[in-house]
């Protein structure tokens, strides 16, 4: 049994200087680092498959994640269609009418106040309720004054919009005040779960690659017992014989890295096209956003370090398992 690479070209020598004790300290680290590459390049159908199971784990939350952050880049001027409904109480006079819709116009909450007529109301609900024939049988004309307003701009949140509705219902002329916030609310609280499960999704499939890498490096030491034994043998500590190992693990998760920050990009341009149809199909211009410099940076060297945690965990525990044998 010839002895492993990182033994072979060890040279004996007298006392070293901080210097050159640094500088083999970096040499052999470069050496198991490309030798750690090379063993992987010996096995590509292994080496392949575990980097495509790391990429596709790595991917899906971050594809999770890229529909959320679209969806509430989608829903962020919906704010501009929450609109609240004034009604003034019966009877209200034509002045009086102006009078409040003036003084609700007025507030900061308010960006844009409307005064509708009762006579106004009643031909637009003759032309959308389909039974203005119907209507011309009233004596008078039972709809009463309203004002329709819109938030300012930054005070269109459900909260604020419910403490401007709230503020609006103690005014005396004020008879009922209609926000339409549900949809709203339902809206967020959907967004605000599926946050919540892609914080779970990336839990789960973060465990899942420390899983896969740790199996990896399982089967890479069951492969070399024998040449672990002998190192161990020649008096090769557990640190020693576990760096190639780490850096092993740690060329997987990068490249796992790389092919799903790839995948994302991808899926980016595919979509892209539909996306934009079907905004269009509504009158909107929308384009998917993806991810900035920095958040693929961090996709890729989170494949790394869980790439190398992962055959960190997997050395440590089995490499205190194998003692030469006398």
């Amino acid at each position: 049994m010839s002895l492993p690479e990182e033994l072979r070209n060890i040279q004996p020598g007298g006392p070293r200087t901080l210097g050159s004790a640094a500088s083999t300290w970096f040499e052999r680290h470069a050496q198991t680092l490309v030798g750690s590459l090379g063993r992987l390049a010996r096995q590509p159908l292994a080496t392949a498959l575990t980097i495509a199971v790391i990429g596709i784990a790595l991917a899906l939350p971050v594809a999770l994640y890229l529909v959320v952050a679209n969806a509430r880049a989608l829903t962020a001027g919906l704010g501009d269609s929450v609109q609240l409904s004034v009604y003034l109480r019966l009877p209200t006079t034509t002045e009086q009418a102006r009078k409040v819709a003036r003084a609700i116009k007025a507030r900061d909450e308010v960006g844009q106040a409307i005064l509708v007529s009762p006579d106004e109301g009643l031909a637009e609900f003759r032309a959308l309720s389909g039974i203005g024939e119907a209507l011309k049988a009233l004596a008078e004309n039972p709809l009463p004054w309203v004002v329709k307003l819109r938030p300012a701009e930054g005070q269109d949140s459900v909260l604020a919009v419910e403490t401007l509705a709230a503020e609006l219902r103690k005014l005396p002329e004020v008879e009922l005040v209609e926000a339409d916030t549900a949809w709203v609310r339902r809206l967020h609280a959907i967004l605000d779960a599926l946050r919540q499960i892609v914080v779970l999704a990336a839990a789960v499939l973060a465990l899942g690659v420390l899983a896969i890498v740790g199996n990896t490096i399982r089967l890479e030491i069951n492969g070399r017992r024998a040449e672990i034994e002998v190192t161990k043998l020649v008096g090769g500590s557990n640190a020693f014989v576990r760096r190639p190992f780490l850096y092993s693990g740690f060329w997987q998760g990068l490249a796992g890295g790389l092919l799903a920050v790839a995948l994302v990009l991808i899926g980016l341009v595919i979509l892209e096209a539909p996306v934009a149809r079907v905004a269009a199909a509504y009158g909107a211009t929308f384009a998917l956003s993806g991810l900035a410099a920095r958040e693929y940076s961090a996709v890729i060297g989170g494949g790394a370090i869980l790439g190398l945690l992962g055959a960190w965990l997997a050395a440590a525990f089995h490499l205190r398992r194998i003692e030469p044998r006398a």
